[in-house]
């Protein structure tokens, strides 16, 4: 049981990272201010990019559009600005993470937020 806490550990700073991206990028594209749908829209963004990323030579692409299909399912608007939401999410994790990572040396990525 022990050597599974730092993996758990790990799995849920990368949310809570995750899900602060997508909360701060979803409170400057349109004004939704809930960081528990965030949360939730980070764990099943993760979800939708786990099953689509291993389609042999379009999985990237799949997966890409899966998680921003995942956006725009959670939050207001249409594809443009969910694909809004996500180019902001991933500016915002990687500001977040440069803070963690080179400030706090704590060496995480964002759970949910593609290429964090």
């Amino acid at each position: 049981m022990v050597p599974l806490i730092g993996p758990l550990v790990a799995f849920l700073v990368a949310l809570l990272v995750g899900g602060l991206a997508i909360f701060v990028s979803a409170r400057i594209v349109v004004d939704v201010d809930d960081y528990s749908h965030a949360l939730v829209t980070a764990l099943l963004g993760a979800i939708a990019w786990a099953i689509t990323s291993w389609v042999p030579l379009l999985g990237p692409i799949l997966a890409l559009i899966a998680w921003i299909w995942v956006i725009n399912w959670r939050y207001p608007g249409g594809w443009g600005t969910a694909a809004a939401i996500g180019l902001v999410a991933w500016l915002a994790a990687l500001v977040i993470l440069f803070v963690l990572n080179a400030i706090f040396r704590l060496g995480v990525g964002a759970f949910g937020v593609p290429g964090m």
